[in-house]
């Protein structure tokens, strides 16, 4: 009989330790996740992976004859179109240009950055001599004797491009010049050193990197169907010198034979002119099927980009304004839309939305509005203008710019008033 009562005792003790241990494996579960997640959000942030070509600058150990130095206007003596063009060029701004140092030291003035901003080894204060860590974010340093201050100001110099392993790199290989140059079977290796950062990690959720481009390609023409003169088996075929240095016939130097070659401009996001080739936009009344409305459709269209519009940083974005204002010029009713990606940083790296414009998708924008009342419209104003930097970051960061972070890329007002006189 004790022995039954006994039994009885253990399998209740045995029973409410269950749950029990339930809830404290449960509450230890919880607790790592919420740690976990706190790390995420303070831990210092890599958003790409640092691949082997891109971990260290490139090597200007050796400079080849006739060049004494590797500053642009040593190059300029002889160049001097191509060294005229690269002095209007945001190239030539990429360590110094505000935004970045402002953006850059916000950002705890990661060391990688240099490798794209000042590429060459000789540009930077330090030199590479391992790193503490897998992905390379964390370099072992020591002095850079060979440091060149003045040519560190010259952010994407010629060197930067055209020097590899001692030697002159550029399309029209040969001997026969002051400094013999070996044939660049393929220029796009040059552009995609820096412009393609990855971001295959298994903490990213993103559907292309944040700052890449030739990614952004080959989504816009999975997503179309449309290739144009692109196509991405290979970096020779991605087109960015063919868009961004148009031909030209002139000759290398002054006096030389006349020939084909390549501007270096670079146009992009920062040139109104690029921007607008690249953007067709149409305003056009259509049909409304309600009476006392009229209907108006604002369509954007990338046809100039092979990749997204606009592409590059995040930041960059589209807003569209479509407004009606009476005679008097008070605002009627307006209209807004952000063409934008939507990034969630942390503790995760997700793309939550994106808006920007695929190549040949057009994107339609319906705005209707009623003509009567007190104060009938008189004014239909469309406008979209491209933003390089968000404002919202602009103010995170304190970048207190001096020039304009925004411009106008379409406007076009129509007299509705006139219209409708006409039409009577």
């Amino acid at each position: 009989m004790k022995t039954g009562i006994r039994s009885q005792k253990h399998d209740r003790v045995h029973q409410s330790s269950i749950p029990v241990n339930r809830k404290i494996l449960f509450s230890v579960f919880i607790l790592a996740v919420l740690v976990f997640l706190g790390w995420r959000l303070i831990r210092p942030m890599n958003v790409f992976i640092v691949s082997d070509a891109f971990e260290r600058p490139v090597d200007s150990s050796e400079i080849p004859v006739p060049l004494r130095t590797l500053s642009a206007s040593e190059c300029g003596s002889c160049h001097a179109d191509f060294y005229a063009e690269w002095r209007t060029t945001i190239h030539s701004q990429a360590w110094t240009d505000p935004y970045f140092q402002t953006d850059w030291k916000f950002d705890n003035s990661q060391f990688i950055c240099r490798n794209c901003h000042t590429p060459l080894d000789r540009q930077q204060p330090y030199t590479i001599l391992g790193f503490r860590d897998k992905d390379k974010w964390d370099p072992v340093l020591e002095p850079n004797p060979a440091f060149d201050a003045e040519l560190q100001h010259e952010g994407v110099t010629c060197a930067a491009c055209h020097l590899r392993e001692g030697k002159i790199v550029g399309v029209l290989g040969g001997t026969n010049t002051p400094h013999p140059v070996k044939l660049l079977d393929d220029p796009n290796q040059v552009c995609v050193r820096c412009h393609v950062v990855e971001g295959d990690r298994w903490d990213t959720f993103f559907g292309f990197p944040p700052c890449g481009t030739v990614a952004e390609i080959e989504a816009t023409i999975q997503s179309s169907g449309h290739t144009g003169e692109i196509a991405v088996q290979s970096t020779s075929e991605l087109g960015c010198v063919e868009c961004h240095m148009p031909a030209v016939e002139r000759p290398l130097v002054e006096g030389g034979e006349t020939r084909t070659a390549r501007q270096h401009l670079w146009r992009g996001g920062h040139d109104p002119q690029m921007v607008k080739r690249g953007l067709k936009v149409e305003l056009n009344e259509i049909a409304s099927n309600r009476a006392g409305k009229r209907l108006f459709q604002l369509t954007l269209t990338n046809v100039g980009a092979a990749h997204y519009l606009p592409t590059g940083t995040p930041d960059r974005h589209l807003m569209v304004r479509i407004s009606v204002m009476d005679k008097e010029g008070r605002l009627v009713k307006e209209q807004n839309h952000s063409l934008v990606r939507t990034v969630l940083w942390r503790p995760f790296i997700v793309d939550l939305r994106d808006t920007r414009l695929p190549r040949w998708q057009p994107r339609s924008y319906d705005f209707e509005f009623s003509t009567t009342g007190s104060s009938p419209p008189a004014v239909l104003q469309a406008e979209v203008h491209y933003y390089l930097v968000a404002e919202s970051r602009r103010k995170r960061i304190g970048y207190d710019n001096t020039e304009p972070t925004h411009f106008e890329v379409f406007k076009q007002r129509i007299e509705l008033q006139s219209q409708e006189a006409g039409e009577g």
